[in-house]
Formats: structure tokens, C-alpha cells, sequence
């Protein structure tokens, strides 16, 4: 007899086998560039269940190029799994032809020439194109959405949201969770989610005053389609007060709680879900584990960590899904749900070419009406760059060095610390650097750059303390985003080791000296979660910094030494 997990994975093949590894047909049309609309939409429906996907949009309304990471590095169970293949290693696992459309969408080699040859990505005039789709072919399919969507742009900072609120209400998700969101303040988000016409979820969201499940964001919601009873269960991001500043949310408190969300998983099963879905701002090695735990989970729809999976992820009868960032690809996934269980599965990872997706009329129309007045200043150009900017990695990208640099020489510092945030959209060789551009990599609600003085002492700390946040072996002690970039100083890192030993080799770049541990540095950055902080906000400094070079290189700093991977 054929064990549940056994027919999962010949589900899992059947997934491969009709995305092609979740892409369809399209990747054999390669070099010509000859993609079509149909052919990125073409999925063969199966089941009677519907689910589609879409996470980590950081406000993107507009189409925009995304390179992928070239450094994503796994640790402990995790070590050369995926998601922690780049380049070469990831084409090889799910056999991309150089050059394809696959390699543009998913890779960062040679993403300069990829991205002039395929073009930008994304755009939420295109997610509506692929979502009425899905739904003209599947009416009541369950659109999810992963959080980290109001934030990270011109727009949305300045509207608070309500720009992204809009636009996503036009799209008419059926729920989402949050991360980034709680940045805007509990009293704008709770301002926001009272007007929301669809679900607000996080069963790990508690009152903090009570130590109790929040009555403002519900645990799960119940759909009925397909004649299944579905359980939608939120799972927001866990370490808020950790990651971002704990003073603009001390209403809440978070964490990932799985003794809470087995209760819940066995509180909806109780109640007749035939399936359970599991919507989370984790991360995707924090699901994996949590899959690992928590009995009971059909599907977890993964965000946070950026990642963009081609086929799901399999662990014990959970299946985990991976969609991306920026609103660059959109999952579908159907399921056979009957007597009560998910009996099979296909899935299709859908990449949002922008100049081969036609927008949807009505939605573009709403996203200019909500950017028009802040056109203007978005526009104006800044400087140009010769290189590729980008953000996306364990480690510094090119974005982050400007940033460093901005700060080395428009705050007067020995040292820059920036934030190892993944957000933010890419540049390409001889793009005119815009103001909303600048904003797409700095747009936050605590931009404040400060600068002060810290100990050589003080500074090992730092990156020992972030280093552990991402390279220790147990996920549920992954509490940050990538590591602290930095400029004007160089340091070694042995992920093989434990905390407080990796980082090593510190040295001063302006005289090639090592690091006094009892000197104090002046040292500038920026996104303290620290109340009070004071400076000017980081994109003032940034675009001081562009307006003065006029031309940006910026061919990627060597200043990190990295062993024991």
C-alpha cells in the first residue's frame, strides 16, 4: 500500500512534470525571447481546490528588475538545501539552461544582459492580469497574501499605506498576515485593518499587556470551495520587537509559537477542515522546522526570506510553497482535497514579465491615480550608474556599498553599519538613478542616520550578535535578515563556528590597520530600532552622496573573508 507521503511525492513529480519544474513549457522557448501570455499561464487544473500566492511585495506597484542572490548560505540541517543554492548549483537542481528565461527569472549570473534582453519584472497592473486568470479558470480560488506589502516605497510612506491598501483591495485577496506593517505604528495599522475587506491573520499575534491571542487579528479563517472545508491559518513574522523597533508596536508581541499553533491546527481540525493552510511571514527554514513539529499542516505558504522556489518543498506530508519578492512571481498551486485530506498536488511558480504579461486595464489605472501626486519628485533624476545595483544576499550588495560610502562621506564617519534588509529593487549599467529609486532601497519609518562613536569592542559584538541571527544551525534562532553591511572596514567570518567566535581579522580600511578593541570609532548608520535616534533620513544622505558623484560604480567591495561554509 502506498504510504500518504509516497503519493505526495508522485504529486510533487506530477507538479514537476506539469510546470516543467514549475514554469511550464517556456523555458524551451529560451533565447528566442519568444514567450507568450498563455504560455506562462498555462497550467492543466486539477483537483477542486485553488490556491494563489503572492508575498514580500515592499510596495512595488510598478514594474522593476530584481536580481536574485548570489550568496544564500545554509547552516546546520539546512547546509546546501534548498533555498540555499545560487547560481550554477540552483540551475543545475532544477535543470535551467543558461541564458533561458529560468536562469533571468531565478539567478543573479550575467543578470545585466539577461535583464535587457528579457525585461523588467513585476507590477501589480501584471499580478492582477495573472490572478484573473487563475480565477477565470478556477472562480473561487483563494488568493493569500504574505505580508511585507505596505512598505518599502516613495508612495506608500507617504500615504501610510493607503496607496498599497488600495491597490491590494482592488486585487480582493481573501486574507494576509504581516511583517513590515507594524513599522507604520499600531495606531495606523490598526486603522488600516479595521477598513480591510478581507482577513487579518496571525495567531501568533498576542496583546502584550495579557499574554493572550490579540482580539484584533484573528488566528484563522474558514473558506468552503471545492465542497472542502479550508482553514487559512496567519503565522506573522515572529521576532518583531527583535528586528525592527518594539516602541511603534508595544501594544503586541509576537514569537513563533508552535505549541499555540498546533492548538489552532487542532482546534480547525476539530471543526471539520479537510484542508490546513498555513499563510506565514516564518522565513523558509523556520516553516521547514515548524512543518517538522506542528502535526496536522497541508501547506505552508512561506515569505520573509525572499525566497522563490520552483517546485514545493517536502516535509513529512507538509508541502511548503516559495513565491518570491517584489511582486516578481505569483504561486498557484491546486489540490485534491477529499475524505477529509490533500491527496495530491500540483504547483506552477509563475515569473511576472512585465513586457509579456499585458496589464490589467482598471488596476494600472488605480495605480497611477495613486502615485500622480508624487510623480513628479519620484521622477527626478539623481546621477546614473555604470554598474549593477543591487540588493539581495548574506552579504554586501552593490546597493549597500553606496549606501556605505553615502555614509562614510556625508556623515564625516570612520565606519557605516546598514541594516541587511532584502528589500529594494535592482539597477542596471547606464539606468538614470531616480529619486523613487533611491526610496525603493531606503523607504522605512525609521530612516533616521545617525553618528556616534563606538568601541572596536563594541563593533565585534555587533557582528557576532547579527551573525547569529542568520548562521545558527537552529532556524528558530534565526531572528534577523542578512548580515550588517559594511563600510570602511574589513573582518573575516567563519560561519562554521559558534557564537561569539566567527568574526575575526577586523581592520580600519582608511589605514589597512586592525581594529583596536579599546579605540572608539566614529561610526554612522542607519534603521536603529532605537527610540529617539537622531540624524537626517538615509535617503537625503544617499541621494547627497549620488548628486555629488553624478556617476555611480560601484563593482562590489572585497571586504568580507568568508570561511567555513
Amino acid at each position: 500500500m502506498i504510504s500518504r507521503r509516497d503519493f505526495l511525492q508522485v504529486g510533487m513529480a506530477a507538479s514537476a512534470l506539469v510546470g516543467a519544474s514549475g514554469f511550464g513549457n517556456w523555458a524551451k522557448l529560451a533565447a528566442q525571447q519568444a514567450l507568450t501570455q498563455d504560455q506562462l499561464l498555462q497550467f492543466d487544473t486539477f483537483g477542486n481546490v485553488s490556491l494563489i500566492h503572492v508575498t514580500d511585495i515592499h510596495a512595488q506597484l510598478k514594474p522593476i528588475y530584481f536580481r536574485e542572490p548570489e550568496i544564500n548560505i545554509g547552516v546546520g540541517d539546512n547546509k546546501g538545501k534548498v533555498p540555499h543554492l545560487t547560481g550554477a548549483d540552483f540551475r543545475q537542481a532544477y535543470g535551467i539552461e543558461d541564458g533561458s528565461p529560468r536562469d533571468y527569472a531565478l539567478t543573479y549570473e550575467d543578470f545585466a544582459s539577461l535583464a535587457r534582453e528579457y525585461g523588467r519584472v513585476g507590477g501589480l497592473d501584471r499580478v492582477a492580469t495573472v490572478v484573473n486568470a487563475i480565477r477565470a479558470d478556477r472562480p473561487d480560488a483563494i488568493l493569500l497574501d504574505g505580508g511585507d506589502t505596505w512598505h518599502g516605497s516613495y508612495t506608500c510612506y507617504h500615504t501610510e499605506g493607503q496607496d498599497m491598501v488600495n491597490v491590494m483591495n482592488a486585487l480582493k485577496p481573501d486574507a494576509m498576515t504581516f511583517h513590515w506593517e507594524f513599522t507604520l505604528g499600531q495606531d495606523r495599522v490598526r486603522e488600516l485593518i479595521e477598513g480591510l475587506p478581507f482577513a487579518a491573520l496571525g495567531q501568533n499575534i498576542f496583546d502584550a499587556t495579557w499574554d493572550e491571542p490579540s482580539e484584533e487579528f484573528k488566528a484563522y479563517e474558514f473558506f468552503e470551495r471545492g465542497g472542502a472545508k479550508i482553514a487559512v491559518i496567519g503565522q506573522a513574522f515572529p521576532y518583531m520587537p527583535i528586528a525592527n523597533p518594539g516602541w511603534m508596536f508595544p501594544d503586541f508581541s509576537f514569537g513563533i509559537r508552535d505549541e499555540r499553533m498546533q492548538e489552532v491546527v487542532n482546534d480547525v481540525r476539530g471543526q471539520g477542515a479537510d484542508l490546513v493552510v498555513v499563510l506565514s511571514h516564518n522565513g523558509f527554514d523556520v516553516d521547514k522546522q515548524m512543518a517538522g513539529v506542528v502535526e496536522g499542516i497541508d501547506v505552508i505558504l512561506s515569505g520573509h526570506t525572499h525566497d522563490a522556489v520552483p517546485e514545493p518543498v517536502l516535509v513529512g506530508e507538509t508541502i511548503i510553497v516559495a513565491s518570491g519578492s517584489n511582486g516578481k512571481f505569483v504561486s498557484r498551486v491546486d489540490l485534491d482535497v477529499r475524505e477529509g485530506r490533500m491527496m495530491g498536488f500540483r504547483h506552477k511558480l509563475i515569473p511576472i514579465f512585465s513586457d509579456v504579461i499585458q496589464p490589467d486595464k482598471d488596476m494600472a489605472a488605480l495605480i497611477d491615480e495613486q502615485r500622480a501626486p508624487y510623480e513628479a519628485e519620484m521622477a527626478e533624476v539623481i546621477g546614473q550608474t555604470e554598474d549593477t545595483l543591487y540588493r539581495r544576499g548574506n552579504f554586501n550588495g552593490t546597493w549597500d556599498d553606496v549606501i556605505c560610502d553615502a555614509l562614510l562621506s556625508e556623515r564625516d564617519a570612520e565606519i557605516a553599519l546598514s541594516p541587511g534588509v532584502r528589500w529594494g529593487p535592482s539597477l542596471i549599467p547606464g539606468q538614470d538613478i531616480t529619486r523613487e529609486d533611491i526610496w525603493g532601497v531606503t523607504s522605512m519609518t525609521y530612516p533616521e542616520a545617525y553618528r556616534t562613536e563606538m568601541t572596536g569592542e563594541f563593533l565585534k559584538v555587533i557582528l557576532e550578535d547579527v551573525a547569529d541571527n542568520i548562521f545558527n544551525p537552529n532556524p528558530y534562532y534565526q531572528q534577523g535578515g542578512d548580515m550588517v553591511r559594511i563600510g570602511g572596514m574589513g573582518y573575516a567570518i567563519d560561519i562554521s563556528k559558534p557564537q561569539g567566535e566567527r568574526i575575526s581579522d577586523m581592520t580600519l580600511l582608511s589605514t589597512g590597520g586592525a581594529i583596536d578593541p579599546a579605540r572608539n570609532y566614529v561610526v554612522a548608520g542607519w534603521a536603529s530600532v532605537n527610540e529617539g535616534t537622531e540624524g537626517p533620513p538615509i535617503w537625503d544622505v544617499v541621494e547627497s552622496h549620488i548628486r555629488k558623484l553624478g556617476t555611480v560604480t560601484a563593482p562590489g567591495h572585497d571586504n568580507v573573508k568568508v570561511t567555513g561554509v
